[in-house]
């Protein structure tokens, strides 16, 4: 390992090891607007000479794209890299903008077979159930991710934005590696029960947006006046309107942290993150999401940027002060539910 390069760690008791940080690629193809294509596939190289060894994807990001695009470079680097992807998003054919969440076994039987085929891949590394359908019991969910597992279509389970209760629940039908959440210095509902039942079974946390979906950088202020059409920040409530003025705000300490360092709000947001790992005494591996190799290089960085206990106290308040939540539904999260 050289000085640029990431450390690594286990995703759970029993998981693989990866880089410390991995990295989102849904908005190569999917949700922030234009990208290009020659810049967003150097990403994924740079990434890897970095360290970054996780990538993350779904089979709903631009309904299968984003894991079509993937799919070159991990056939180039297949045993280089931990592929990441998910299913329980289905897409109606008659309405492709609309998700309906599924986790009935059928479908979970479905969406493994096209996302091996779109990935072109004969396993897939880290399987996650993307969103809970609370109509299907989820032992019943895991029952059938477990078979993937059995027969060598998937290697280790995940789960997205589950409940405490829910995350034990699926651990004692099988072992989960990994549980993804949003987690960020503007969110931080999962604290209270997700992350100590994760710390009690061995259970990774895959924390995304931990740079608040752009915000925490300073690169946009207002979603609306600042971004695309096409860009789905428009429609998350933080983001927009008077929130959005209160929430910038907030960015204040963060800038004074920032300075202290010489860093960016953006390495200053994801060093904070890294850090819960130690604060909480288990495994996170954030996936920030760039489509620019110099993004990449900037939240490797931030690995090596340690916050002094003043610097934690003084960030501490901000996510009790964010205005707005950080979707318009939040049933479909764990907070939501908790």
């Amino acid at each position: 390992m050289n000085d640029s390069t990431i450390a690594t760690v286990r995703l759970g008791d029993g998981g693989p090891e990866v880089g410390v940080q991995g990295l989102g690629c849904m908005g190569m193809s999917f949700a922030y607007g234009p990208s290009d294509t020659g810049e967003s596939r150097a990403t994924l190289e740079r990434a890897l000479e970095l360290g970054v060894t996780l990538y993350d994807t779904a089979d709903a990001y631009g309904a299968g794209e984003n894991e079509r695009f993937l799919s070159p470079f991990f056939t180039a680097h297949r045993d280089e890299v931990v592929i990441a992807t998910k299913f329980a998003l289905s897409i109606p054919p008659d309405d492709p903008t609309r998700r309906v969440i599924r986790n009935d076994p059928p479908y979970i039987r479905q969406a493994v077979e096209a996302s091996l085929k779109r990935l072109d891949v004969d396993v897939i590394d880290l399987y996650y159930m993307h969103r809970r359908d609370v109509n299907v019991p989820i032992e019943e969910t895991v029952g059938v991710m477990s078979e993937l597992v059995r027969e060598g279509k998937v290697k280790y389970l995940g789960l997205s934005e589950v409940t405490a209760d829910e995350l034990r629940a699926a651990h004692s039908v099988h072992p989960v590696a990994a549980v993804q959440s949003e987690w960020s210095l503007f969110s931080r509902d999962i604290e209270a029960k997700v992350v100590p039942a994760a710390r009690e079974l061995g259970v990774a946390l895959v924390p995304y947006s931990p740079l608040g979906r752009g915000f925490l950088t300073g690169s946009f202020v207002n979603a609306e006046q600042d971004l695309t059409a096409d860009d789905f920040r428009r429609q998350q409530p933080r983001f927009t309107g008077a929130n959005a003025t209160a929430n910038a705000a907030l960015l204040e300490p963060i800038r004074a942290v920032a300075e202290a360092h010489g860093a960016s709000l953006g390495q200053i947001a994801l060093a904070w993150v890294q850090q819960q790992a130690a604060v909480h005494d288990l495994a996170v591996v954030p996936i920030p999401g760039t489509r620019k190799p110099s993004r990449v290089e900037e939240n490797t960085a931030a690995t090596r940027i340690t916050l002094t206990q003043e610097e934690l106290a003084l960030l501490d308040p901000v996510a009790a002060k964010v205005a707005g939540t950080r979707y318009a539904d939040m049933t479909f999260t764990s907070a939501g539910r908790e």
